[in-house]
C-alpha cells in the first residue's frame, strides 16, 4: 500500500459540502490514505450524509466532538488521531483533484522536503469558477510567510510527520491554519511549492475569515502572544497583512480558461 496519507478534515454546518468533499478524497489515485472528520457539534445532518461512507470505508474516521469549540480545536482533535506518515489538509467545503495526494508526494520526495504546498482554484458558493488560480511561492521560509500573512492554502499543505513530527493547531480561533504553518516552519527551513493547481477553494459569504477588521486581534494574538515577536515586530507583521490584503501584491494570482461549472478531473487547467 506503500506511505499513508492522513487527511484532517474538520466539519460544522457543512451538509451541503461535505459529500462533495469526501468524494474527492475517495476519488484519489493514491490509494493509502486515511480520512479523519471531527465534527464541531453540528446542528444540521452532517452526520446523516456522512453515514454511507463511514459504513463503506473503514478508513474514513469520524468524531463529534461534545461541545462547539472551534476549527483549531476540530482540527487539533482529528491531529491527535492521525496514523499516516504524511498529513495533509482538507476543509469539508473544498475539493481535491484525484491526482492530488499522488502529485504532491512525487513532489516532495524528488526534492526530498518535509513540508509543501500547490496551488488551488477559487469557486464560488456554488461550484463555480471564479476563472482565477492561486500558487504558492517556489520557497516560503518563516519570514516570508509571516511577511506575505500566510500565502498557502489551507486544502493544499502536506507535511511528512517523520521529519515534522506530531503537531497540535495553536489555540486561535482564526486563522489557526496560518498559525500551525508558522509552527512546522521552527522545524524547518521552508514550506516548497507547487505550480500545479491540485484544488478548489469555496469562497463563501458566511466564511469565518471573510471580516478582514475583526482579523486585527487575531493576528495581534499571532503575532505577540503565540508567536513572541515583541511590539514592534507584531506591529509591522500586521501592517504588512493590511498592504497584502489591500493591493494583492506578494501574491501569485493566474486566470484560468475555464469559468464554468464543471467537476474536478485532473490538474490540468489552462492558463490564460
Amino acid at each position: 500500500m506503500g506511505e499513508m496519507v492522513s487527511v484532517v478534515m474538520p466539519t460544522y454546518n457543512c451538509a451541503s459540502f461535505i459529500q462533495e468533499a469526501v468524494e474527492s478524497v475517495v476519488a484519489q489515485t493514491y490509494p493509502s490514505w486515511e480520512l479523519i472528520i471531527v465534527d464541531d457539534c453540528s446542528t444540521d445532518n452532517t452526520k446523516a450524509v456522512l453515514a454511507p461512507y463511514l459504513a463503506k470505508y473503514p478508513n474514513i474516521h469520524y468524531t463529534c466532538l461534545e461541545k462547539n469549540s472551534g476549527p483549531a480545536v476540530a482540527r487539533s482533535e482529528a491531529l491527535k488521531q492521525v496514523k499516516g506518515d504524511y498529513v495533509a489538509f482538507l476543509d469539508s467545503d473544498d475539493l481535491w483533484t484525484p491526482n492530488k495526494l499522488s502529485l504532491q508526494i512525487d513532489f516532495m520526495k524528488q526534492k526530498k522536503v518535509p513540508f509543501s504546498a500547490t496551488g488551488y482554484e477559487l469557486i464560488s458558493e456554488d461550484g463555480t469558477s471564479k476563472g482565477i488560480a492561486l500558487l504558492p511561492h517556489q520557497k516560503t521560509n518563516y519570514d516570508k510567510m509571516l511577511r506575505l500573512s500566510c500565502p498557502i492554502g489551507n486544502l493544499t499543505v502536506m507535511y511528512d510527520r517523520r521529519v515534522i513530527g506530531d503537531q497540535q493547531v495553536p489555540s486561535i480561533k482564526k486563522r489557526n491554519d496560518f498559525a500551525l504553518w508558522l509552527q512546522i516552519l521552527h522545524k524547518t527551513d521552508a514550506c516548497y511549492g507547487m505550480p500545479n493547481v491540485l484544488g478548489k477553494y469555496r469562497v463563501r459569504k458566511s466564511s469565518i475569515s471573510r471580516n478582514k477588521l475583526t482579523l486585527l486581534s487575531y493576528h495581534w494574538d499571532l503575532y505577540y502572544h503565540i508567536e513572541k515577536l515583541g511590539v514592534v515586530k507584531s506591529v509591522w507583521y500586521i501592517c504588512c497583512w493590511v498592504f497584502i490584503k489591500g493591493t494583492k501584491i506578494g501574491i501569485k494570482r493566474v486566470g484560468l480558461k475555464q469559468n464554468s461549472k464543471t467537476d474536478i478531473v485532473d490538474s490540468g487547467l489552462d492558463y490564460e
